[in-house]
């Protein structure tokens, strides 16, 4: 087996059809207490038209690499060190289609990010509540993105607005587009939310767990919704979420974060059938399976995810391997490792 230090797609984006390259991203937080290191060294691609999906537990840090990625990190946090390749099919500092960013080295409030935010990387947030300002009506918040980057004229960005509202399945759009958040059904309001991340038509949507506060039978619509548009927009998908069943179902690839590192990356049916990390097979068997005796009990991840604050020598993981290796596992870091053409995962037992 060899060793690879990036992802398996670790090469030119260009050459690699990618629209999407983390390498080594590091991104911190600075507070009163100590330096939480909430990504600490991921790396991953994504390829265009693909759906990756991005599992693991609360406080992993799939959500900051998000935030990372958009470069829209609360002050509290920094990105320290790393690359994000972006591959643009509109523009770029040298307004070459297809020639990759590193957006690390554009101005995060700078008129080329802003450009790239919102027209090109768009975001559909975890809660649609709090990501909608209740002040405005979802077609001021709809045209907003539709008049910056895509139809100034107003008139043409509404009819714009009421055919993307159309195309989510919100009824009555005519009419919808003048309602409040409030005024819509958590349903209504995600899709609304689905609306304003599209509008634009982007190269990569990133999905937060966006069908975290539905119940369902609405997150069975949204997930058929988003399919549906990834298929006719040809959009990579960035799908972050805990929900294992949803990555089977939505994704092609998925990269299984643990404190602040992907520890595994494989295509969907490697990481269920053959999945090589502890902590991966920990989450698969913690998850009902059906045919399982009555009384069986469930098998869930012994210990907890250890304190931000404290900085742990080796694997992350290994106060709760059940394959922990003394003097190994927490001594020394494990490398990257290449399983298969299509499976990495980085661990000592390989």
């Amino acid at each position: 087996m060899n060793e690879s230090p990036n992802n398996l797609q670790a090469a030119s984006p260009e050459c690699n059809n990618l629209v999407l390259q983390v390498e080594n991203l590091h991104t911190y937080f600075y507070t009163t207490e100590g330096i939480v290191k909430a990504v600490n060294g991921a790396s991953f691609s994504v390829k265009k038209g693909q759906v990756l999906g991005m599992v693991g537990e609360s406080g992993c840090g799939k959500s900051v690499i998000a935030q990372s990625i958009l470069r829209i990190v609360p002050p509290a946090g920094k990105i320290v060190s790393g690359q994000i390749l972006y591959s643009s099919s509109k523009l770029n500092q040298s307004n070459t289609p297809g020639n990759p960013v590193d957006l690390l080295q554009l101005d995060s409030r700078g008129k080329e990010m802003r450009k790239i935010r919102g027209s090109e990387i768009s975001m559909v947030f975890q809660e649609p509540m709090t990501s909608l300002d209740p002040v405005y009506t979802i077609g001021e918040q709809l045209l907003e993105a539709i008049t910056l980057h895509q139809e100034p004229n107003p008139q043409k960005a509404r009819v714009l607005g009421i055919d993307v509202l159309r195309r989510v399945g919100i009824p009555h759009p005519e009419r919808s587009i003048d309602m409040y958040p409030h005024q819509m059904s958590g349903g209504m309001r995600q899709r609304a939310m689905i609306a304003i991340a599209i509008s634009c038509h982007p190269n990569l949507l990133i999905a937060d767990e966006p069908t975290t506060a539905l119940d369902v039978t609405t997150e069975a619509q949204i997930l058929d919704l988003m399919r549906k548009l990834q298929e006719e927009l040809g959009t990579a998908i960035l799908f972050i979420t805990h929900n294992l069943g949803v990555v089977a179902e939505m994704c092609q690839d998925v990269a299984v974060m643990y404190l602040g590192k992907v520890v595994e990356y494989a295509d969907v049916d490697s990481l269920f059938f053959e999945p090589k990390h502890p902590y991966t097979r920990a989450l698969l068997n913690s998850i009902p399976q059906y045919g399982k005796q009555r009384k069986q009990r469930l098998q869930p991840i012994r210990g907890s995810v250890p304190d931000p604050y404290h900085n742990l020598k080796g694997c992350p993981f290994w106060p709760r391997c059940e394959q922990f290796i003394p003097e190994v596992c927490d001594v020394i870091e494990p490398a990257n490792r290449v399983i298969s053409s299509t499976h990495e995962v980085r661990c000592h037992l390989y």
